[in-house]
């Protein structure tokens, strides 16, 4: 009896995983797929799932739409640049927060948490007013310096350091360590996991930003990959085709970064409770 219902519960288990994983990859491997239509089929009224005749005309006629190749490597140069930025600056303040003690911590750590809370539209209009008057509008800069830091990866990162001993920063200033050292040569080090799922969550998220970008470029030439896929919807008309092949290009370099680093975004997440 007892090993029946252990069966029935490890079916059941399996049976809702499968399901979950067949309703998140449906949608994907559709890009996937029409992105090898033509256009008669891409905008059937009848849709069917494989194409008739597999083609690439789709990923030929967006490099005619969009200067791809531009938009790809903006894309890549601000995902980056940010990423490697706010690792930097987020794990710095987390240690601060977690391991220093100083006047006003507790206040300034709930006023950067009371920062999640607010939407991005609600300072979309005084962010464009400073760039305007910095005058780093349509920008490299403009981009980068407003996400420099971000309110999740300080929490991620002081969540992180809150759970190491404190005996690894206490010999070490008896070893006569500077503060920085121990954070940069000590500390930081046993912080792989959290450090990948963060530069994970980071790249994925300016990689993916769309009203971000779209807001602060205005020439076609500095924007990113996904506020240039708003070109492909036009007023009157929308290139379905061009639009499904730039979308599949734009989330194959993600796929492949969670791939490879999945295990480590895993142990991340897992292993970054708070301890207080």
């Amino acid at each position: 009896m007892r090993l029946g219902s252990r069966f029935t519960g490890a079916f059941v288990v399996k049976f809702f995983a499968l399901l979950a994983a067949v309703i998140v990859l449906f949608p994907i491997l559709w890009l996937i797929v029409s992105s090898f239509k033509n256009d008669k089929e891409v905008i059937a009224a009848s849709p069917y799932f494989f194409p008739r005749t597999y083609t690439l005309m789709q990923y030929i006629n967006v490099g005619s739409s969009i200067p791809l190749a531009n938009m790809f490597r903006n894309s890549t140069v601000f995902a980056v640049t940010v990423t490697v930025i706010s690792l930097l600056f987020d794990s710095l303040c987390g240690y601060a927060f977690a391991r220093l003690n100083f006047y006003g911590k507790k206040l300034i750590f709930s006023i950067i948490l009371i920062t999640m809370m607010i939407p991005f539209q609600v300072i979309m209009t005084p962010l464009y007013i400073e760039e305007y008057r910095l005058s780093i509008l349509d920008t490299l800069a403009g981009l980068v310096l407003p996400r420099a830091t971000s309110a999740y990866g300080i929490y991620l990162m002081r969540s992180f350091f809150s759970k190491m001993p404190k005996s690894l920063e206490e010999s070490s200033r008896i070893d006569g360590l500077s503060e920085f050292r121990i954070y940069w040569s000590i500390m930081l080090p046993q912080c792989k996991p959290a450090l990948l799922s963060l530069g994970i969550f980071h790249l994925m998220n300016n990689w993916n930003d769309l009203i971000y970008p779209l807001m602060l470029t205005n020439s076609t030439n500095k924007r990113t990959l996904s506020a240039g896929l708003a070109i492909l919807v036009g007023n009157k008309a929308v290139k379905y085709g061009p639009m499904l092949a730039a979308t599949v290009i734009s989330i194959l370099p993600l796929l492949l970064v969670y791939v490879v680093f999945q295990k480590y975004f895993v142990e991340g997440i897992a292993t970054s409770g708070t301890k207080e």
